[in-house]
C-alpha cells in the first residue's frame, strides 16, 4: 500500500511539472534514485504526506493529476479540482486514481509508465443534431426591410369607407401607390441590391410586359445597373413609352411572349447579361415579405390578413411568414380567381402542380398561365396559411367599382380580389373581426378599364338594358321617357327600330340602356315599366 501511494504521489508531482512548468526538487531526485523497493517501506508517515497533496496540507487537494513519462516531479503550485476541468479530464475530476506499476532497469532508478488512456467527455459522444433553417426566415425579412427602405416608400394602411357596410374593420394596404403602381417592387429592389458587383456592372435583361419587368426597369435604373427590355410587337406603343421613360434599353421582338422570352434568354447567354424572371428565390421573397412587418406596425390588434395570390403566391407566402412569425393568432387568408385556382388544386394534391388544365382571362389577370407555384414557396403556404378561397371574375370588377366610388382609387382586377372575397360573402368567419385586406396593384390600360367598368355597372344592377314595342302615333316615345323621367333613371341610350313583319306595320320596336342608383332603384324601375307596357323584354346581363 505505502509503495502504490508512493507511485501516486510520484504522478501528482509529475502533472504540475508537465502541465504547469513547475521544477522538481533535487532532493526527491535522490531519494527516488535510490531504487530499492524496501526503501521505500521506511519512509515516514511526514514524508508521504509531503510527497502527496493531500488533504493534509492547507488547501491541499486529495485530486491527483495527469501522468508522464520521466521522473516524478513536485510542483509548489495546488490546483483545485475545477481548475482540472478545464484540460477535459473527467475521471480524475470525479475523484478516480489510477496506479500505474514500474520497472527498475539497472541504473539510477528511474520510473517507467505508460501513457494514460485519453478520456472523452460523454458530451463528445452525443449527436446534437441542427434545426432545419427554413428557407425564408424572419429575420431575411428584417434585413431586406433595412436594405430597400432608401428605394421603396412605406406605403398607406388606411381605413376604408365600406366597412361598416360589411360588417368588420376594412383596413387597405395601398401597395399600388408604388411608383410602378405594383407591390413587386419590394421583392425586385431587394433582389438588384442583392447582386454583386460585377452582376450590377454588367446588367439585367427581363422580358413581356407585366408588372414584375416594370420593377425592374424602374429600379435597375434607380441603382445604375442597365436593363434591357424585350418586348413583343404586340405590346402597345403607352406602355412600351413607360419604359422608356423609366430609362430602360427597350427591344421589340417577336409576335409573342415566348419570343421574347426566348430572345431573351438568347441575349443573356452571349452578352453576360442575367436574365431575370420572377421565381422563389429567397432575395426577391424577403422583399416581398417587408409588407407584413408595415401591416403588424400599422393596424394594432389585427384579426387577420387578406391577400391576392393571382400570381402573387411568393406575396402570399413572404407576407405570412412575417405576420404569422409576430403573431401566429393572426388569420392569412389567399384570394385566387376561379379560372385558376393553382394553390388550391396544389393543397389538394399535396404537391404544387405545374401545368393546370384552365384557361383564365389574360386580359384581366394578366399571364397567369406563365406562373408557376414552386416547391419552397408551397411549402410555406401550406405551413403558413390558415384558407384559401377562389373569387369569379364578375366579384372582382364589382371590387373595382367599389374602388372608384367608395375609395376614390383606380385599381385592377388583380388588386381588387381582396375585397372581392369580401364583398361576394367568401369570408364569414371574418364578420365583426379587424381585417387588413392587401391591393396589390393598379395596372391596367385606359380601355380596357373603361370596358370594366361598363361590366361592373350591368353586374351590380346599376345599368338594365330592355326593348318595349310602340305605336307610331305622336307621343308615344315622349310617354316612355316621362316615365324615366319620373323614376329619376339616367337614359344612356336609346335605339328605335322598325318591324318587317306585316302583322306589326304599326309598331316599332325600341331598346333602351339606362342606369340606376342602385339595386333598389333598379327593381322599382321594372316593376313600373312591367305594369304600363306587358310586352316589355329585359335583356340579359
Amino acid at each position: 500500500m505505502v509503495k502504490n501511494r508512493v507511485s501516486a504521489c510520484t504522478q501528482s508531482q509529475m502533472i504540475l511539472a508537465s502541465e504547469f512548468g513547475c521544477h522538481a526538487d533535487p532532493w526527491c531526485d535522490r531519494l527516488l534514485e535510490a531504487g530499492s523497493p524496501s526503501f521505500q517501506l521506511f519512509l515516514s508517515s511526514s514524508l508521504l504526506d509531503e510527497l502527496c497533496l493531500g488533504p493534509s496540507q492547507p488547501g491541499g487537494s486529495d485530486k491527483c493529476g495527469h501522468v508522464t513519462n520521466g521522473n516524478a516531479v513536485r510542483g509548489s503550485t495546488l490546483i483545485e479540482p475545477e481548475r482540472l476541468k478545464d484540460f477535459g479530464e473527467e475521471e480524475l475530476v470525479n475523484g478516480d486514481v489510477k496506479v500505474y506499476s514500474t520497472k527498475v532497469v539497472g541504473g539510477p532508478a528511474e520510473i517507467v509508465l505508460k501513457d494514460p488512456p485519453k478520456t472523452r467527455r460523454m458530451s463528445e459522444f452525443r449527436h446534437n443534431p441542427r434545426p432545419l433553417v427554413p428557407f425564408l426566415r424572419f429575420e431575411d425579412i428584417s434585413a431586406a426591410a433595412f436594405r430597400i427602405q432608401a428605394g421603396i416608400q412605406k406605403t398607406p394602411c388606411t381605413y376604408s369607407r365600406l366597412s361598416k357596410q360589411y360588417g368588420m374593420e376594412i383596413y387597405l394596404k395601398k401597395e399600388h401607390l408604388h411608383y410602378t403602381g405594383s407591390v413587386k417592387e419590394r421583392g425586385v429592389r431587394h433582389m438588384l441590391s442583392s447582386l454583386t458587383q460585377a452582376q450590377q456592372r454588367k446588367g439585367v435583361i427581363v422580358a413581356t410586359d407585366c408588372n414584375f419587368s416594370m420593377a425592374v426597369a424602374h429600379h435597375a435604373v434607380e441603382l445604375n445597373i442597365p436593363v434591357f427590355v424585350i418586348m413583343p410587337s404586340c405590346c402597345s406603343s403607352p406602355r412600351l413609352r413607360i419604359y422608356r421613360d423609366y430609362g430602360a434599353m427597350v427591344i421589340s421582338y417577336g409576335s409573342s411572349g415566348h419570343d421574347s422570352q426566348n430572345h431573351a434568354r438568347h441575349l443573356a447567354s452571349e452578352n453576360g447579361y442575367l436574365y431575370l424572371e420572377e421565381e422563389e428565390n429567397e432575395a426577391y421573397l424577403a422583399g416581398l415579405g417587408t409588407v407584413g412587418m408595415e401591416i403588424y406596425e400599422q393596424v394594432s390588434k389585427l384579426d387577420a390578413v387578406v391577400i391576392p395570390a393571382a400570381g402573387q403566391y411568393g406575396l402570399l407566402a413572404a407576407t405570412a411568414a412575417a405576420i404569422k412569425h409576430l403573431n401566429s393568432r393572426i388569420l392569412v387568408i389567399g384570394i385566387e380567381p376561379e379560372g385558376f385556382p393553382l394553390l388550391q388544386q396544389s393543397l389538394k394534391n399535396n404537391g404544387p402542380i405545374k401545368n393546370m388544365n384552365s384557361n383564365p382571362n389574360k386580359k384581366l389577370y394578366g399571364d397567369l398561365m406563365e406562373h408557376s407555384l414552386g416547391d419552397n414557396t408551397f411549402q410555406l403556404a401550406k405551413k403558413l396559411v390558415d384558407k384559401v378561397v377562389s373569387v369569379s371574375e364578375e366579384d372582382s370588377l364589382v371590387a373595382m367599382l367599389r374602388f372608384q366610388e367608395f375609395e376614390r382609387s383606380t385599381v385592377d382586377t388583380e388588386g381588387a380580389m381582396g375585397l372581392a372575397a369580401i364583398l361576394a360573402g367568401k369570408l364569414p368567419e371574418l364578420k365583426g373581426k379587424r381585417v387588413a385586406v392587401v391591393v396589390t396593384s393598379a395596372n391596367m390600360e385606359l380601355e380596357l378599364m373603361r370596358q370594366c367598368v361598363d361590366r361592373a355597372l350591368v353586374l351590380d344592377d346599376r345599368v338594365s338594358k330592355f326593348s318595349v314595342q310602340l305605336g307610331e302615333y305622336p307621343g308615344d316615345m315622349a310617354k316612355l321617357l316621362d316615365v324615366l323621367s319620373r323614376e329619376e333613371v339616367r337614359l344612356l341610350d336609346v335605339c328605335q327600330r322598325r318591324q318587317s313583319d306585316k302583322s306589326d306595320l304599326f309598331k316599332a320596336k325600341v331598346e333602351c340602356v339606362v342606369e340606376t342608383r342602385d339595386k333598389t332603384q333598379s327593381i322599382q324601375l321594372r316593376k313600373v315599366l312591367s305594369e304600363r307596357y306587358p310586352s316589355i323584354c329585359w335583356l340579359d346581363r
